[in-house]
């Protein structure tokens, strides 16, 4: 047993939570439940993306192969990205070598920002090198990171970390437990006091922004990339505010800035800027034509059907030609 101690939400109900943060042991190592949560939010993002491929008129193996290299690059990101700010900030004596930063992952410490950004990079360095057509890809990229950010910030509440500051008054969804009272006993604060679920927020507010993503991408989409600047809009605007709460946000420096909120607010008015210029610039142009309804598009996705149809039919009559081949033998012996 790995157990970081009880969790209440006193308003809610009576019961104690005791939260284990292993979820099971594999030939000696602890497997985590953070590391669960975490991989089966990607694996759905990834996964829902895959099913609304045809939506935005790609191939599924497009997406696959560029989430593969995001995946990858992603997790490097959320590491390095988390690093670089913790090492900046003079307050944090222990300052994380080449080979920790590296080795250390078990020991916590990824950053959603970093994830995003090394994903991109990862993802269009895939698209460049394999030839594939990557802005229309980025409009289900956001609908696959808001499944993502939704779902992994529970792996926080396992963990029991990304809590605020004590709420401003008694809210029925106030938590406290050991980790909180040990964090607020070291601030100088209530112990009493119960803070905000800022995992929470994030997860309702991610979850709400897929269910308005989902039922746009199909219906008003008018240029390719628009729901992955809506993403950023909505993400970035939810973090700006979630980030104002929380206690424990990587800092700029000695700053008193804390860097996701800053990177959260100029992505979303980044976003929102580009946003109204591409929709009331390209969609105003009679030329414009979404990916998935060009010519491009549809060839591709005629040919990648093509193909299909031809291998089943291959299988298909190998399937045949054995049970023939077969048929001939018995006919041979019985004879």
């Amino acid at each position: 047993m790995n157990l970081l101690g009880r969790i209440e939400f006193p308003n809610l109900f009576d019961r104690d939570l005791n939260i284990d943060r292993v979820a099971f042991n594999l030939f000696g190592i602890n497997i985590y439940w953070y590391g669960i949560i975490i991989t089966a939010a990607v694996a759905l993002g990834i996964f829902y993306a895959l099913k609304r491929a045809n939506v935005v008129g790609v191939l599924p193996d497009n997406i696959f192969d560029v989430a593969f290299w995001g995946f990858i690059t992603g997790i490097l990101g959320a590491r390095i990205y988390y690093v670089i700010f913790w090492n900046l900030n003079p307050e944090n004596l222990e300052k994380y070598d080449i080979v920790r930063t590296f080795t250390g992952f078990r020991d916590g410490g990824l950053a959603v920002y970093g994830g995003l950004i090394g994903a991109l990079i990862g993802a269009v360095l895939a698209a460049h090198i394999l030839k594939i057509r990557f802005i229309p890809i980025l409009d289900l990229v956001g609908a696959g990171f808001l499944i993502g950010h939704s779902l992994g910030r529970w792996g926080n509440f396992v963990n029991q970390e990304a809590f605020g500051a004590p709420t401003a008054g008694d809210l029925p969804w106030g938590m406290t437990g050991d980790v909180i009272i040990k964090h607020l006993s070291e601030a100088g604060m209530d112990t009493n006091a119960l803070v905000h679920p800022c995992f929470l927020y994030e997860s309702l507010w991610c979850a709400l922004g897929l269910l308005l993503v989902h039922f746009y991408i199909k219906k008003f989409r008018s240029f390719d990339g628009e729901v992955f600047l809506l993403y950023l809009f909505w993400y970035g605007a939810g973090r700006a505010f979630i980030e104002g709460l929380r206690t424990d946000s990587l800092m700029l420096g000695d700053s008193n800035l804390r860097v996701s909120q800053v990177l959260a607010i100029a992505s979303a008015v980044f976003a929102l800027m580009l946003f109204a210029y591409f929709k009331f610039t390209l969609t105003a142009k009679k030329g414009y034509v979404l990916y998935k309804n060009s010519d491009e598009s549809k060839q591709t996705v005629e040919n990648h059907r093509y193909n299909i149809r031809l291998n089943r039919e291959k299988e298909d009559a190998k399937k045949v030609l054995k049970r023939l081949q077969k048929e001939n033998r018995n006919n041979g012996e019985n004879s």
